[in-house]
């Protein structure tokens, strides 16, 4: 088994610039938190494109299935008064 099966996966989501959210940029797998961090710095920020680093276990990620994703996200669509559609916009409004 090689080292790369032996270590657990890590999820690596990185912020842009203060002020935005993290986002997912890839994969990785290290033997544990600080050298996952180390790893993603370097692969992931190489020419200064990050101010912050998350890295996650991926097995510590629970995510619906897009199999079920119709059964999943149902009960929102009966909540008509949660989605704008019926209410006026005043003039002048470009985006709400």
């Amino acid at each position: 088994m090689s080292s790369k099966e032996q270590s657990p996966l890590w999820e690596v989501f990185v912020r842009a610039r203060r002020g935005l959210s993290h986002t997912h940029v890839g994969s990785l797998h290290a033997p544990d938190a600080e050298l996952a961090l180390r790893n993603a710095r370097d692969l992931y920020t190489r020419r200064q494109e990050g101010v912050s680093i998350w890295v996650v276990p991926a097995s510590a990620i629970t995510a619906s299935s897009p199999d079920e994703k119709d059964a999943f996200f149902d009960p929102a669509a009966d909540k008509v008064y949660r989605h704008p559609t019926f209410y006026p916009v005043p003039d002048g409004v470009a985006h709400l």
